[in-house]
C-alpha cells in the first residue's frame, strides 16, 4: 500500500445529548450525537412522542385544511355537446 494516504486514526470520545460518553477510535477526536443505546426508545422500551416545535400539530392543521379545500371546490362544469 502507498504511504501517506490514510487518515490519522485516533482515540475519540462520543458524547450523547443524555450525557452518556463512549470511548472509541475514529478520524475525528470528539463527536456529539442526539441519541445513543442508553436513551434510544428501541433499546430502552420507552415510547416518547417528541413534538419539536409543534411539527405534528402543524401537519394535522395542514391536512385538515387540504381535506376541507377538496370538499369545498365546486365540480367543474362539463362542456355541452352540440
Amino acid at each position: 500500500m502507498r504511504d501517506g494516504i490514510h487518515p490519522n486514526y485516533q482515540v475519540a470520545t462520543i458524547t450523547c445529548a443524555c450525557g452518556n460518553k463512549i470511548e472509541t477510535r475514529s478520524t475525528r477526536q470528539n463527536l456529539r450525537i442526539d441519541v445513543c443505546s442508553r436513551c434510544h426508545p428501541f433499546y430502552t422500551g420507552e415510547q416518547r412522542l417528541m413534538d419539536t416545535g409543534g411539527q405534528v400539530e402543524r401537519f394535522r392543521r395542514r391536512a385538515q385544511r387540504a381535506a376541507g379545500a377538496q370538499t369545498a371546490q365546486p365540480a367543474e362544469a362539463q362542456p355541452a355537446e352540440s
